[in-house]
């Protein structure tokens, strides 16, 4: 699929739609987040990065990405759990809408991956475990790319650019946005039909809502070809819903296999393109499974 190339930063489109989308960012945070967090920002090439920080202290950290259009608020399953025993910081993705803020043109994969390293070279990592969905697991894949080090792991749930991206897709992605903005009912009943747990969350779905005023302008996931996978340097987990809309999960499974062995490769059976949200306690046991010392 080709790459487009923004020349401008994401942004709302109004004062008003602004103000408007950070005050159901508020209500979420209060109503979701289960345990304290402190806030991080830090200033990359690309813009200012927020972050959530929970747990104790250390080099070692969770670092958590969400997909195209999420923020860290749909993680919220996953902060207590993780951080009884690691750093977790989960970010606002720059380009996505959320408190991070972009000030420069992302057009392309070294651009992603480069704010990325400077992310984590400014919280101070040197053995972070990336764990991306979507979108989130290709941004991943490029910081190993382009600005590797300060990662020990990675943990991919279901990632952008292990396929070409079909019209099954799109009709998910458009079907999903227009549920959003059904009465909760029916966007589950939807939400069922397509595969999609997001649409059973009713807070993150009134920030959905709210984000309408934004403008994302970043670059659409390249696919990845079978000598980037074979360049990433680091151990790799990957997790595919074997309902997904993105892709074959079966076929992208066995690429992986062949192309890249030692990667840990599990399809999650029921699960879809969202399967951060349908099985969180899988994918938290998954992770600290692949952290602990071996």
């Amino acid at each position: 699929m080709p790459t487009t190339a923004p020349d401008r930063v994401s942004a709302f489109t109004s004062a008003a739609g602004e103000a408007r989308f950070r005050t159901a960012y508020d209500r979420a945070l209060n109503a979701l987040w289960p345990v304290p967090v402190d806030s991080v920002q830090v200033e990359t090439s690309a813009g200012t990065v927020h972050a959530f920080r929970h747990g104790p202290s250390g080099d070692d950290p969770v670092v958590l990405l969400a997909g195209a259009g999420g923020n860290a608020l749909g993680w919220y399953r996953y902060v207590e759990p993780l951080g009884r025993t690691r750093p977790v910081l989960v970010l606002d993705p720059l380009g996505d809408p959320g408190r991070s803020v972009q000030t420069a043109p992302i057009s392309g994969a070294g651009d992603t991956g480069r704010w990325l390293g400077e992310f984590l070279a400014g919280v101070g990592a040197e053995r972070a475990h990336l764990v991306g969905m979507s979108a989130g697991g290709w941004a991943a894949v490029q910081q190993q790319l382009h600005a590797p080090g300060r990662v020990a792991a990675l943990t991919l749930l279901d990632p952008a650019g292990f396929g070409p991206v079909t019209g099954r897709f799109l009709r998910w992605v458009v079907l999903g946005g227009m549920a959003a903005l059904l009465p909760g009912s029916m966007r589950r009943a939807v939400g069922r039909r397509l595969v999609n747990g997001t649409l059973d969350d009713d807070e993150l779905m009134r920030l959905v809502r709210a984000s309408t005023a934004f403008r994302r302008r970043l670059p659409d996931p390249p696919e990845l070809t079978d000598a980037d996978l074979a360049a990433v340097p680091v151990p790799v987990q990957l997790l595919l819903g074997e309902r997904s809309a993105m892709h074959d999960a079966a076929a992208v499974a066995e690429r992986v296999r062949t192309v890249v062995p030692d990667w840990r490769v599990e399809v999650v059976p029921g699960t879809g393109h969202a399967l951060a949200v349908e099985v969180p306690e899988l994918v938290v046991q998954r992770v600290l499974g692949f952290t602990a010392p071996r």
